[in-house]
């Protein structure tokens, strides 16, 4: 089957998921009978371009790599989900957790408009999932959202769909690449301070890194599986946060003589009848799986009644890593409208 596809936001991710399609064109009809053909690129930086006859995305990869400019042109992106004919609106934006925006508005646009949405965008899924759900389910359109949690690991598609019946107790993990990676780092006997430089200059950490080591991130991870897999309707504030700024080589190495490994994790379980989550360190022993995770990997554990405790291990972050979650949900939405 033939999509029209709009890209709202083409940066790392968008371009990751544009050099997998591009690399992959071939393989993706043949295995599962996927073709597509690109409507619209909408970038507030790079520019923006529109033509519903195809737009050859290997001359706009190039493009990108000769100037990082799409074209001077700009477009506003609900102008473009509502006027170009796409059937999917790929929506890979900036992440913004205190309103969801720009990013909500695309996607409520997007569905209200009977389009299906693919999205790595964390913002509006941890906040406003609920009413995303219902205009989706209206609409008789599809919300896709594999990447807002590890990436291209398929966390959410295993949760939901491979142990669905499982009766999944509580869930987990490592969420954060960064924290880890600076965690794994102060292992070997290096200062806070002087790791989370390192990470910035290898590409880990924002110049701003607060989202990452203060547990902003992994909260909002924290509460789309619990919103998600679970069945909550949990916000943000409800989730109980701890960051890794206090956490010094002291404590770290003090937790290794005791045969443990500080890692920032975050937890989703049922109490009584309320779910509940947290994020924060916590001090695992060498012998618990998720203490052996290291550096920018990401894990998660579900407890499930059925089969014992069920773990996913793979990368959390990067533009292929991430643009693979995109395309895992686009052939979600192949499979389901045939």
């Amino acid at each position: 089957m033939r999509y029209r596809l709009v890209f709202v936001g083409f940066g790392v991710v968008g371009q990751g998921l544009g050099k997998i399609l591009v690399e992959k064109k071939k393989y993706l009809k043949e295995k599962y009978d996927f073709d597509y053909v690109v409507v619209g690129i909408c970038d507030m930086i790079k520019g923006s371009i529109v033509d519903e006859k195809g737009i050859e995305l290997k001359d706009v990869l190039k493009k990108l790599k000769k100037n990082n400019k799409i074209s001077d042109k700009k477009i506003e992106p609900v102008e473009m989900i509502k006027n170009t004919n796409a059937d999917i609106i790929i929506e890979a934006t900036y992440t913004d957790l205190k309103t969801g925006e720009p990013a909500f508005t695309h996607m409520k646009t997007a569905l209200e408009n009977k389009k299906h949405v693919v999205t790595t965008n964390k913002g509006p899924i941890a906040l406003k999932y609920k009413e995303l759900k219902e205009i989706a389910e209206k609409n008789n359109v599809m919300l896709r959202f594999e990447g807002t949690v590890l990436s291209g690991t398929p966390s959410l598609n295993l949760s939901i769909e491979a142990l669905a019946g499982a009766e999944i107790k509580s869930v987990r993990g490592i969420v954060n690449g960064t924290t880890n990676y600076i965690l794994t780092e102060m292992e070997k006997g290096r200062k806070y301070e002087d790791v989370l430089r390192k990470a910035q200059q290898l590409g880990y950490a924002e110049a701003d890194p607060k989202g990452d080591v203060e547990g902003w991130d992994a909260v909002a991870k924290a509460v789309i599986l619990a919103n998600t897999v679970m069945g909550a309707d949990l916000k943000i504030k409800d989730v109980e946060r701890k960051g890794i700024t206090k956490i010094t080589l002291k404590q770290v190495e003090a937790a290794r003589d005791r045969g443990k490994k500080i890692k920032l994790l975050a937890k989703v379980w049922k109490e009584k009848d309320k779910i509940r989550a947290s994020v924060k360190p916590e001090e695992l022993p060498f012998t618990d799986f998720l203490s052996n995770v290291s550096g920018v990997t990401n894990a998660l554990t579900f407890e499930t009644g059925n089969l014992g405790n069920v773990t996913i291990v793979g990368p959390g972050a990067g533009g292929i890593e991430t643009g693979q979650a995109l395309l895992n949900d686009m052939l979600a939405i192949n499979r389901m409208v045939k």
